[in-house]
């Protein structure tokens, strides 16, 4: 099942289209969403977390037994980091404790970049296509602008609106929040790139991408 399935249901899905539709009838600007499951792979927390949450288990089964040594530990420890790793796969909401803030806001930003060329953003006429890129396994979201909206919108100016954005995932209330800062993209970028009388230009697609 994709991400926007298990993120957003059906209706939400078309309240967000709706919402992509309507904030760019006054501009010529291009917004596009995108949801995906994680932005890496965190090979280095997924180790890492085995091997501490095995190491803290097996810690603890020698005291219970009170039979603490080298030789019982770890052996006991090479036991218990399959189940361990074969946990985190299933929750790998897990593997966010292993791995720094630092880590977690490039690897989110440089996939919300690749995504941005991989799927052709780039290519709007005037160069003003607009990317609001959610993350999920992160709990992040990063909003960029192609070059031609950078010269006249700073890049920082979207990080607001990204954090409204992220708070909303987290207090549940991922449609409302999405269509709310889909509008305020919108009414900035109709400010300095309002739509000609008659255009009907619709150069990326209104519904979230994956």
């Amino acid at each position: 099942m994709s991400p926007k399935k298990n993120f957003l249901s059906d209706e939400e899905m078309e309240k967000i289209r709706h919402a992509v539709a309507q904030a760019e009838e006054g501009t010529f600007g291009e917004i596009a969403t995108m949801v995906v499951e994680e932005s890496d792979s965190y090979r280095e927390a997924l180790l890492l977390g085995v091997l501490f949450i095995s190491g803290f288990v097996a810690l603890l089964v020698s005291i219970t037994i009170q039979h603490v040594t080298i030789w019982s530990y770890i052996p006991l420890v090479l036991v218990l980091m399959l189940p361990c790793y074969q946990i985190l796969k299933v929750f790998p909401r897990l593997k966010i404790f292993f791995v720094e803030r630092k880590r977690l806001n490039e690897a989110v930003r440089d996939r919300a970049v690749k995504a941005f060329y991989e799927k052709g953003l780039y290519r709007t006429k005037q160069e003003t296509g607009v990317l609001i890129f959610i993350s999920l396994l992160e709990h992040k979201v990063w909003i960029l602008g192609d070059r031609g909206i950078n010269e006249k919108i700073r890049p920082e100016s979207w990080q607001s609106l990204a954090a409204q954005l992220a708070t909303g995932i987290r207090q549940g209330k991922a449609c409302e929040s999405l269509c709310a800062v889909i509008q305020s993209c919108g009414e900035e970028l109709a400010k300095h790139f309002p739509r000609a009388p008659g255009a009907e230009i619709n150069e990326l697609p209104d519904e979230i991408i994956v």
